[in-house]
């Protein structure tokens, strides 16, 4: 989830640019029992060392059952405050699962159809060059294979709330990227602002209620909620969020901005351990049926903005371990954050932010890393 430069700017211009960093580690939940270093606090060193990141955070749940929080950097830059451990940050796409559970659990009620044409629960509203509502189905917004075009290429530098229906209609003066009928995989947020869209229509209620609901409650995640209209604060005890327009640009604070332009593709809040509680839950079959389940798990090969070998579900992403094997998760990028989540079959999770967008694929794919080193030790 990345606005376009120009939007970056604007939404960053009255933040204050900071020269110096000052890098430093919190201490973990668990005692260390050990002499031998620890590998992730190793590696969120260097990640920030490498990237310049200002501060990164992140909680790992081992085999065994033991969570562990970590720390690196600062929280803030002003004042040299200490990241808090497990704070509140903005999630960026990850939200794009939440999003999808909402619509398989409402496939699992039979209030949806995935292979369905969004027609049926709106009508004439997707319309454009080479879109037709008739043609494009849930499924195929879901997978990120119905071809519209991504409206966050097309935001310009207007910063303002947007309401999700102009979020769509941005998309739509656009032509098709492609057919749906041919299932070619692209990543594209409009797919998420439509199938939000979509919820809304058939619950009569926001997305952020039937998130709340349907999820945020029954998991007992008390630090996770998708923010009300207006709401540009991030709640509670959170690091700051930084943004630079290039690897070795300065930096910039954008803690506070409103994430309407990001909605059902992008506007959560939560914490590391909660974003991990969130996918264990799911793929442990607490969210839904096995039917719908393997739904999310049935994968396409994926390419950019994820990681090589890397398959797309229904807003659920497989990734190979360099240890063998894979992990789900998905992945959130929103000016301010850059977060990574991942959790095996065998329990294990890792769930890491950086407190800066990644300004690059290279910068990405150090914090996938990260996850990757904390699944496989």
């Amino acid at each position: 989830m990345k606005p376009n430069p120009r939007r970056r700017k604007v939404l960053a211009a009255a933040a204050t640019v900071v020269a110096a960093l000052a890098v430093s580690a919190a201490p973990a939940t668990a005692a260390t029992t050990a002499a031998r270093p620890d590998v992730v606090q190793q590696r969120l060193d260097a990640l920030l060392a490498e990237t310049g990141a200002p501060g990164a955070l992140g909680t790992v749940r081992s085999l065994d059952g033991r969570t562990r929080s970590y720390t690196a950097g600062v929280g803030d830059v002003a004042t040299g405050a200490a990241v808090p451990k497990d704070g509140r940050v903005r999630v960026g796409s990850n939200t794009k699962t939440f999003t999808a559970v909402v619509v398989l659990q409402l496939v699992a009620q039979g209030r949806l159809d995935l292979d369905a044409p969004v027609e049926r629960y709106l009508p004439g509203v997707v319309r454009g060059d080479g879109i037709d509502g008739n043609r494009i189905t849930l499924r195929h917004l879901l997978q990120q294979t119905s071809g519209l075009p991504n409206y966050t290429l097309h935001l310009g530098d207007d910063v303002r709330r947007y309401e999700p229906r102009e979020l769509l209609d941005i998309a739509l003066r656009y032509p098709a990227e492609a057919a749906p009928e041919d299932h070619k995989w692209a990543y594209s947020n409009t797919n998420y602002i439509l199938a939000g869209l979509v919820v809304e229509a058939v619950t009569q209620r926001s997305l952020g209620q039937e998130i709340e609901r349907r999820i945020v409650r029954p998991l007992g995640l008390r630090q996770t909620y998708f923010p009300a209209p207006g709401d540009a604060t991030i709640r509670g005890a959170h690091p700051h969020g930084y943004y630079r327009e290039s690897a070795d640009g300065p930096l910039v604070d954008i803690t506070d901005m409103d994430p309407s332009w990001a909605w059902a593709a992008g506007q959560l809040v939560s914490t590391p351990s909660e974003l991990g509680r969130f996918f264990t839950a799911l793929l442990d079959g607490e969210l839904l049926p096995p039917a719908q389940l393997a739904e999310m798990r049935t994968t396409t090969p994926a390419g950019e903005p994820f990681a090589a070998g890397s398959g797309y579900g229904l807003g659920l992403v497989s990734t190979p371990l360099s240890c063998g094997g894979e992990y789900w998760g998905h992945g959130g990028s929103i000016p301010g954050y850059e977060t990574r989540v991942g959790v095996t079959a065998d329990g294990r999770s890792a769930t890491v932010t950086m407190t800066v967008q990644a300004p690059d694929k290279a910068a990405a794919r150090k914090l996938e890393g990260v996850v990757d080193a904390a699944l496989c030790r």
